[in-house]
C-alpha cells in the first residue's frame, strides 16, 4: 500500500474499487503462506501449474485489476504498464516449472495495485 495515499480524500467509489483490487491482488499473489520459509503465494502461481489454461485463467483474473483502474480513469501510460505486467506474468508463467516460480515471485497484481495507488495519490497532490 502506498503510504502517500490518504483514503479519506478518495470518493466512496474509489475507496470501494481500491478495496476490491487489493483483495483480488491478495488472492492472486499472497493468499497462502508457505510454512517454514514464511513466503506467501496466491492462486496465480497455483493456476500456472496447469499448462496454458491455468496461465490464461490467471491472466483473465489479473485483468480485473486493470479494468477497475481503467474505470477510475488511470492514464493510458499507467494502463499500458499494468497490461505489460500481466503480459510478462502470463508469458513467463507459460514456461514449465520455472514459470510457476516466476509467478510466485513477480506478483504482477500487487504491482498493478501499487500503480493504481500511485495514480490516486498523485491525483490528490494536484487537487
Amino acid at each position: 500500500m502506498t503510504d502517500d495515499l490518504d483514503m479519506e480524500s478518495l470518493t466512496r467509489r474509489e475507496q470501494a474499487a481500491l478495496k476490491r483490487t487489493r483483495r483480488m491482488a491478495r488472492l492472486l499473489d499472497e493468499a497462502v503462506e508457505i510454512p517454514i520459509i514464511n513466503y506467501r503465494v496466491g492462486l496465480d502461481p497455483l493456476l500456472s501449474i496447469a499448462p496454458v489454461s491455468g496461465d490464461a485463467a490467471g491472466a483473465v483474473l489479473s485483468l480485473y485489476i486493470v479494468a477497475e483502474a481503467a474505470r477510475l480513469s488511470v492514464p493510458p501510460k499507467t494502463t499500458l504498464k499494468m497490461m505489460l505486467n500481466v503480459a510478462l506474468d502470463t508469458i513467463a508463467g507459460g514456461v514449465p516449472v520455472l514459470g510457476t516460480l516466476v509467478d510466485a515471485v513477480w506478483k504482477a497484481n500487487k504491482r498493478n495495485v501499487a500503480l493504481l495507488e500511485d495514480h490516486l495519490a498523485d491525483r490528490e497532490d494536484i487537487a
